[in-house]
């Protein structure tokens, strides 16, 4: 039998929260003598195990206490955590994405009225022959975009390898506009004109006349800046934009360094 400070140690959790645990009948001592000090035996670890396990993904301790009363199973029980670290995980997830859209946002906002350090090309994009995959995004924001675009891309390259089709150039994406602010998103792979078709879908991307492009260097969560400096330089040198931008993959390596990405932006654009 342990005495409730070894028994705390045994468990790694404080005196004070097994004296809470006692006080709302969440884990009651084996036996208190008559000064009143507890003692605990060795079985009841399982039970702590199992509040610390509910309490640390997010459970209420009044929700803790119901679910161990209902005596669930060991298995049952990894099935419990394992729904809930999904439930956490995914959380996390868009937490990040949130976080990533506003270092993006705020990095515009430091950047206003500084020197624009990119160089606007406007040129002629050709037509070129697709192999892509498509999916739907909540909206145009990186947060929402990249979630969606590198599942898709991964998917691709693994269909092209099984179909023995090599890509003939740097990957392109292109978006279309959907109701309710959507974004169907579309990852293609260049290929040569005499691939008919596999686990994709084949496109001929038409040419654009004209578009105002620039290079976007790292990874495209941070393309916010780029995009936006697009747009000044559009509206400041009196073009008028026509579509959403396509992205080049120039240099897309899966190396450390995300930061040497290189990704061209190209808005078709038109005069006024």
């Amino acid at each position: 039998m342990f005495q409730i400070g070894d028994f705390a140690r045994a468990g790694r959790v404080s005196v004070r929260m097994l004296r809470h645990y006692d006080s709302i009948a969440l884990l009651r001592p084996a036996r208190v003598d008559s000064t009143g000090y507890r003692y605990y035996e060795g079985p009841q670890l399982a039970r702590l195990n199992r509040i610390v396990a509910l309490k640390d993904l997010g459970f209420t301790l009044e929700t803790v206490s119901r679910i161990l009363d209902s005596s669930p199973s060991a298995e049952e029980l990894r099935g419990m955590l394992r729904l809930r670290r999904s439930e956490l995980e995914e959380r996390l997830a868009a937490d990040s994405a949130r976080l990533a859209s506003v270092e993006a946002r705020l990095r515009v906002i430091e950047s206003e009225g500084a020197m624009p350090e990119y160089e606007v090309i406007i040129k002629s994009i050709p037509a070129v022959r697709l192999a892509e995959l498509s999916a739907e995004a909540e909206s145009f924001e990186p947060s929402s975009i990249s979630p969606v675009i590198q599942p898709l891309y991964e998917r691709l390259y693994g269909a092209l390898d099984a179909a023995g089709v090599a890509p003939t150039g740097p990957g392109v994406a292109y978006y279309e506009w959907l109701d309710g602010g959507r974004v169907r998103v579309h990852a293609g792979a260049q290929i040569s004109a005499s691939v008919a078709g596999g686990a994709f879908d084949v496109v001929d991307l038409p040419a654009v006349e004209q578009a105002a492009t620039l290079i976007h260097r790292g990874v495209m969560d941070n393309v916010m800046p780029s995009v936006q400096a697009l747009a000044r330089w559009i509206d400041a040198n009196g073009w008028v934009s026509t579509g959403l931008n396509r992205e080049l993959y120039l240099d897309y390596g899966m190396g450390p360094d995300q930061q040497q990405w290189i990704t061209e932006l190209q808005e078709p654009v038109r005069r006024p």
